[in-house]
């Protein structure tokens, strides 16, 4: 209730209040709005005796050709602005006070520096995901990189930063080839740099950085700040296939964002079955360059794993780009992302929709934009960038026949031995879920080839019936990364992988089929050079047994006795021709081509002789009815990874379709007499 003034009236005194009210808000809400503490416009505290040029209509932006601040002058107390962006495109400055020096906090003789951020939006987001690489500046000098955060669910906006000193090692660390890759990514200059052995989230070494660490002894450890990774066109299940397996590395799996730019040139050219290979040399297009010179310390850089019609791309901040009139290379993240070592990857701009707050993990949600070229290092202190050089990715190519039209799907994936056998699964296990006529009730029939330079094209022949205790669009997508694992993983391969492509078959229905029986309809008793004929029952999955006949003629050179016959499916009749043997060496592409190639369909019943011949297998082939003197020859070799022996020779006399993928076999018994056909 308010009481009237004395002297006043009632509307006096209200007007009066007003006037007071208002009088006192045009002194406090500029204090209030104004950020506390606040950032010089270069991003760093002024050096003594000189005077700021800002103006109100100044956009303020990172120093241009800032010094390094050494980590042995950083001191606590110290204050500093970090550059990173929050939303577009822009970087936008925070202020840092700087805790302490923690000691081998990153593995040994890798430092870090603990700081605090200032800011009304680092205080409400905290340490974000993302914001790995975002420059740190004290005196306008670069001191390191904001890239560590500890534990979650913390008040304070608690970060570590990776000195600059160290990060600038993975600057000259000379470019090898990329492993299975004959052609170098970058010519940058050779130079022997010793780094050290990553140990991404080592707990504090709280003995050694007693002096200067704030942090009471517990069990909180830094980690890495993980590595927003924007999935464009997966659905959920195809993400947490994706989160299994990649599960214990920095990358964070974000279902948001997407691609500014449309597919890239290599994505359109990977259709037409041509691959740009890696540029030994940088070189910039006239659409690159104004990308790359609007990139400036503290702004979103993206890596791509997979491109094209879907993407899969991490996204962090760059710390540093050796010259902003002419770059040549930059450096970000602060942490590794793969720890891969060198790699190949395309690098592209980044336009931040939006930071989101959280709790639990705070994180940007982000487009990426064009490709200004490929990085080559993925270390312990940072990654690196070079601006104009290409990034050797593999082709896939896929097409799917559904029962509601056919549909085509080209994308490139990384070359990386521990990502792209997952980048192939991932791929098709999503390719297989996009479609309104996916159900569980689909079976998949898997064909296609692997090109690898210097031989030809491996055969892919998969089927993924439905049914079974998995998925079978997950099964068809774990057989067909486990065959390509096979070729990719191989130590002999010395060519690259030039191209994956695969056709998908959808059948809606259970094709799985069992053997359970079979039987001679004719006669057991038959001469050399006879017809006789078998007779298979096969039961398809819920549905009525059914019977098959198949006509063989026995060879003219069998002798009389008692003769064995094999009624069964593809896989008994592989492992009868090329049988499994203990070997101290894995097979070499050779063999792996030769055992592909001799495969035969899972969908139909085979009848094959099991003569009392000598078989011979060499090198993945299968050689029947040797002559002694062969035998003898192979002798040596028997039970090596090259060649092999057995006392009964197979020999396919008959098949016929299956009606789907058939499994079972029968060992039926045939009596030869004498005075058959010579």
């Amino acid at each position: 209730m308010q009481t009237p003034l004395k002297g006043t009236n009632a509307s006096s005194a209200l007007a009066l209040l007003a006037g007071f009210s208002l009088a006192v808000a045009s002194v406090l809400l500029p204090a209030q709005s104004s950020p506390a503490p606040s950032a010089t416009p270069s991003g760093s505290a002024q050096a003594p005796g000189t005077t700021s040029t800002t103006t109100p209509n100044t956009i303020p932006a990172p120093p241009a050709n800032p010094g390094i601040f050494p980590l042995s002058q950083i001191r606590p107390g110290m204050t500093g602005t970090a550059w990173t962006v929050f939303q577009g495109s822009v970087p936008e400055p925070m202020q840092v006070e700087i805790l302490g020096i923690l000691r081998s906090a990153r593995g040994p003789g890798q430092d870090m520096i603990l700081a605090r951020l200032h800011g009304d939006k680092p205080e409400y987001t905290g340490v974000v995901e993302g914001m790995s690489g975002s420059p740190v500046y004290i005196d306008g000098k670069l001191a390191g990189s904001l890239s560590y955060r500890i534990g979650q669910f913390t008040k304070e906006p608690i970060a570590g930063i990776t000195p600059i000193e160290q990060m600038l090692q993975v600057s000259n660390i000379p470019v090898r080839d990329i492993p299975a890759s004959d052609i170098p990514v970058s010519d940058l200059p050779n130079q022997d740099v010793q780094t050290a052995k990553p140990a991404p989230g080592s707990s504090l070494d709280t003995n050694s950085a007693a002096n200067q660490n704030p942090l009471a002894p517990g069990a909180m450890t830094f980690q890495p700040l993980d590595t927003p990774l924007v999935m464009s066109g997966f659905l959920p299940e195809a993400i947490r296939f994706w989160q299994q397996q990649t599960a214990g590395t920095s990358l964070s799996p974000v279902a948001a964002g997407g691609s500014l730019s449309g597919p890239s040139f290599d994505s359109l050219s990977a259709a037409s079955g041509s691959s740009a290979p890696a540029s030994s040399s940088p070189s910039s297009s006239s659409a690159e360059v104004p990308a790359i010179r609007a990139l400036v310390p503290g702004s979103a850089v993206s890596m791509q794993l997979i491109r094209g019609d879907l993407e899969v791309s991490a996204t962090c901040t760059v710390t540093w780009v050796d010259n902003l009139t002419n770059p040549t290379q930059l450096l970000a993240c602060g942490h590794p992302v793969l720890g891969a070592g060198p790699v190949s990857m395309p690098m592209t701009t980044a336009d931040v929709v939006v930071t989101l707050a959280s709790p639990l993990n705070s994180f940007k949600i982000i487009n990426t934009g064009v490709t200004i070229g490929a990085f080559t290092q993925d270390r312990e202190s940072a990654i690196r960038g070079v601006f104009g050089a290409q990034a050797h990715m593999i082709p896939v190519h896929l097409s799917l026949d559904f029962p509601d039209g056919p549909r085509k799907l080209n994308v490139d994936v990384i070359d990386l031995p521990s990502i792209t056998p997952l980048a192939v699964q991932v791929v098709l296990y999503d390719s297989l879920l996009q479609s309104n006529e996916s159900s569980e009730a689909h079976s998949y029939h898997v064909t296609g080839s692997v090109d690898v330079a210097g031989f030809p094209p491996f055969p892919l022949d998969l089927w993924a019936p439905s049914g079974q205790p998995a998925p079978a669009s997950m099964m068809a997508a774990l057989l067909t990364g486990n065959q390509f694992t096979r070729l990719y993983s191989n130590g002999a391969r010395q060519g690259v992988v030039r191209s994956v492509d695969l056709h998908v078959e959808a059948i809606p229905r259970q094709v799985a089929v069992t053997l359970d029986q079979a039987h001679i309809a004719s006669t057991d008793i038959a001469h050399a050079g006879d017809t006789v004929e078998i007779e298979a029952s096969l039961r398809p999955s819920h549905q009525p047994e059914r019977n098959v006949r198949i006509a063989i003629k026995l060879p003219a050179r069998l002798a009389s006795g008692n003769l064995r016959l094999l009624v069964s499916d593809a896989a008994t009749l592989d492992r009868t021709l090329n049988q499994p043997r203990l070997s101290a060496s894995p097979d070499d592409l050779s063999t792996i081509l030769a055992v592909a190639r001799d495969q035969h369909a899972a969908d139909r019943v085979y009848v094959s002789l099991l003569a009392p011949e000598t078989q011979g297998e060499l090198r993945g082939q299968t050689l029947p009815s040797l002559p002694l003197s062969v035998a003898n020859a192979l002798e040596p070799l028997r039970n090596t990874s090259d060649a092999g022996l057995n006392g009964e020779s197979a020999e396919i006399v008959g098949e016929a379709p299956a009606g789907g993928v058939l499994t079972g076999f029968s060992i039926l018994n045939l009596h030869i007499e004498p005075g058959g056909l010579n």
